[in-house]
């Protein structure tokens, strides 16, 4: 791939689901996002091969290798700037490992222990029949159920 820090504003390029790059740039202004040449880079990176789900290291280590020109965190800024515009989720793994997910629809999550890896799981997949009690003054923004897997011994 070629670096992806200083492409033109005229340029269009396609990524592989035949989006423009220029489209892009639209999509973080409708979600009140100025693009940044940083921000036009992490969300190539991040949108431009379909649905998947990353760590902010990982991420900073494909901008590194595409040749974007972010620090760590400028990446962990921008991911979290794009979750609160509703581009990206935040799925937290463990209290020590969080992946953000290119998928923003309703859908939970198979986590693969030892390979550090999501799989979606598909929304209407899992039934969550009782939820508790919540205080009067919350209100539930969504339910997320993240099975976990391990491979079985052979």
């Amino acid at each position: 791939m070629a670096s992806l820090s200083t492409p033109s504003t005229s340029t269009h390029w396609r990524d592989q689901s035949g989006c423009l790059y220029h489209d892009l740039r639209v999509k973080l202004r409708n979600a009140g996002l100025r693009p940044t040449r940083q921000r036009v880079g992490l969300g190539w990176l991040l949108f431009a091969r379909g649905d998947r789900h990353l760590t902010a290291e990982g991420l900073y280590e494909e901008a590194a290798k595409a040749r974007v020109p972010v620090s760590l965190a400028t990446v962990y800024n921008t991911l979290h700037q794009f979750t609160e515009a509703g581009l990206l989720r935040e799925v937290a793994v463990d209290g020590s490992k969080t992946y953000f997910d290119t998928n923003t629809t309703n859908h939970h999550h198979f986590f693969v222990e030892g390979e550090n890896r999501l799989l979606d799981i598909e929304g209407q997949e899992i039934a969550v029949s009782t939820l508790p009690d919540i205080p009067d003054d919350m209100e539930i923004v969504r339910v997320e159920v993240v099975v976990r897997l391990r491979r079985k011994a052979i």
